[in-house]
């Protein structure tokens, strides 16, 4: 009986022990420092500049599935998926959000004034309300600017330089986007301090593009697309009809410009995703968000599209070619 109790407890001690390092394990990896992602375009817009975030936070010392989880979420231009997303990550209990634009930035400080958030590239945050200061957030969010807005004004002036007797600009937004409208004044502005006129296309939903383009007949010599995810994931589709009314095209992002559009002039977008990382370390490693100033872009970058400017018969002034950081032909 006794050898019987003995051989008991060995078993149950060597059961012990075998179970131990598995739950162990589990317990470890529940315990991981996770990260929610919330992309507001797609994988095939943003996933290179999600790959340099990733990047950096290796060389932070972060690697996915060892000491970090990372979890992500692609919104793909679809405004009523930064609340869901951003839910979810609370019900998560993710210790950091990371956002990309103006819309799933507010989306999420909507959703939580508890967990960090870190937007990537904001416009005007503290004119759109995310934060009430650059130098100091305060609450729970922080992150870096894109000045978009703030680059209306020349992205203007390269159109002028570009489109000969350029007369009629056209500035399509999506006006659902508040960081749109802001831009989308600063362009009206810049446009009309130089004698231009302009038309305003409001786009609030894909199918808004195409008509767009028919109220545009005979309205435009150019055509300025204002930054925003559901404009970005519908790139091809308004270069396409752009080409076809001979209308070049001015854009944020180097992608909407190998996607046919003329030209971009904005802030180098991997050097804003990396520096991202840099701010979600210091949280993870426990400084607080509304203690983080907020970051402005130190990089832009011009691309033109020299083979499309040749199919609208365009020639670009060797001066804006000599400014320019990449030219595709």
């Amino acid at each position: 009986m006794a050898s019987y109790i003995a051989r008991r407890k060995f078993l149950a001690t060597l059961g012990g022990a075998a179970a131990w390092p598995l739950a162990a394990r589990a317990q470890q990896a529940s315990k991981l420092p996770t990260i929610g992602f919330l992309g507001a375009a797609t994988a095939s817009v943003a996933g290179q500049w999600f790959a340099a975030f990733v990047k950096r936070l290796h060389e932070l010392g972060w690697m996915e599935g060892r000491n970090v989880a990372i979890e992500v979420r692609w919104a793909e231009g679809r405004s009523e998926r930064y609340a869901e997303i951003a839910a979810e990550f609370v019900r998560l209990n993710v210790d950091v959000i990371v956002t990309v634009g103006t819309p799933a930035s507010l989306a999420a400080k909507q959703a939580t004034s508890v967990v960090p958030i870190v937007f990537v590239a904001a416009s005007d945050p503290v004119g759109t309300g995310l934060v009430a200061s650059l130098a100091r957030p305060g609450g729970n969010v922080t992150g870096l600017s894109n000045q978009q807005a703030d680059l209306a004004g020349k992205r203007v002036e390269l159109l002028r330089e570009v489109v000969p007797g350029l007369r009629q600009l056209a500035i399509m937004a999506n006006v659902d986007n508040s960081a749109s409208v802001l831009e989308m004044r600063e362009v009206q502005t810049a446009a009309r301090t130089i004698g231009l006129e302009v038309a305003i296309l409001e786009v609030r939903q894909a199918e808004d593009i195409a008509n767009g383009f028919e109220l545009l007949k005979s309205r435009a010599d150019a055509l300025y697309v204002v930054s925003d995810p559901l404009l970005g994931s519908n790139r091809v589709r308004i270069n396409t009809l752009a080409l076809g009314m001979r209308l070049p095209t001015l854009h944020a992002f180097r992608d909407h410009v190998e996607a046919g559009g003329l030209m971009s002039y904005a802030a180098n977008f991997p050097d804003l995703y990396r520096r991202s990382a840099d701010l979600v370390d210091k949280i993870l490693r426990g400084t607080k968000p509304g203690d983080i100033p907020v970051e402005q872009p130190t990089k832009f970058e011009l691309v033109i599209n020299l083979t499309t400017a040749k199919a609208l018969g365009i020639t670009v002034p060797s001066n804006v070619l000599a400014l320019a950081d990449e030219v595709i032909e």
